[in-house]
């Protein structure tokens, strides 16, 4: 089993890292400085700000099973319908709606059928909701769960599965010290969806117990 793991040099992609180590899985990083990729994982240079430059992960990292879309951002102090730092609205929408489908591309020459594709998303995504904080974090997270969407209908005749994963409110630099999960658990979830994820669950947003959950 070779997963290629994004933004694992810290929070959940980290835990996620060390976990998929742990179960004797083949391991490659990306991180934006060299040295933070963690014991036992290959760590590969990328900045998830601009997506464009990452067309060449794929040639880099070779023959994979599976990929976790982590790498992501909150996005900037100022971000209210009322009061937007649009350039740092921007920048999310680069790190956690393109980089994630940009990597999805980059790496499919790579991927044969029964592939899996997850990427990291957000109940912060969920349309139920009409609360305004964070609105680019929670914007972003919404675009990606439609793009991820698209690309599970595309993939669907080449027997590659795509999901979007809810981590939940986790106990990371970005959750903070009052989070309700423990990322040792929720990354044990995330990794049991990755390495079991069927066609049958393909497009599907699952909580990271497995749970199908609501867009």
């Amino acid at each position: 089993m070779h997963i290629l793991i994004t933004g694992a040099g810290r929070g959940i992609g980290r835990e996620l890292a060390l976990q998929a180590v742990a179960r004797g899985w083949r391991v490659t990083g990306t991180v934006r400085r060299a040295g933070e990729a963690p014991d036992g994982v290959r760590g590969v240079l990328a900045d998830m700000r601009h997506p464009g430059s990452l067309h060449t992960i794929g040639a880099q990292v070779g023959a994979l099973d599976a990929v976790i879309n982590n790498a992501g951002v909150i996005g900037p102090r100022q971000q209210s319908t009322l009061e937007m730092d649009f350039e740092g609205f921007a920048e999310t929408l680069l790190v956690n709606t393109l980089a994630p489908l940009a990597i999805a591309q980059a790496v499919l020459p790579q991927m044969a059928a029964g592939g899996r594709i997850l990427t990291i998303s957000s109940q912060m995504a969920w349309m139920g909701y009409a609360k305004s904080d964070r609105i680019a974090y929670r914007a972003s997270k919404a675009a990606v769960n439609k793009v991820m969407q698209g690309l599970a209908t595309d993939l669907r005749p080449r027997g590659i599965a795509v999901a979007l994963i809810d981590p939940g409110w986790v106990r990371t630099d970005m959750g903070g010290d009052d989070a309700e999960e423990d990322p040792a658990d929720v990354a044990g979830g995330i990794l049991d969806i990755a390495d079991t994820l069927d066609m049958a669950r393909t497009g599907s947003f699952l909580h990271w117990s497995g749970k199908e959950r609501d867009f």
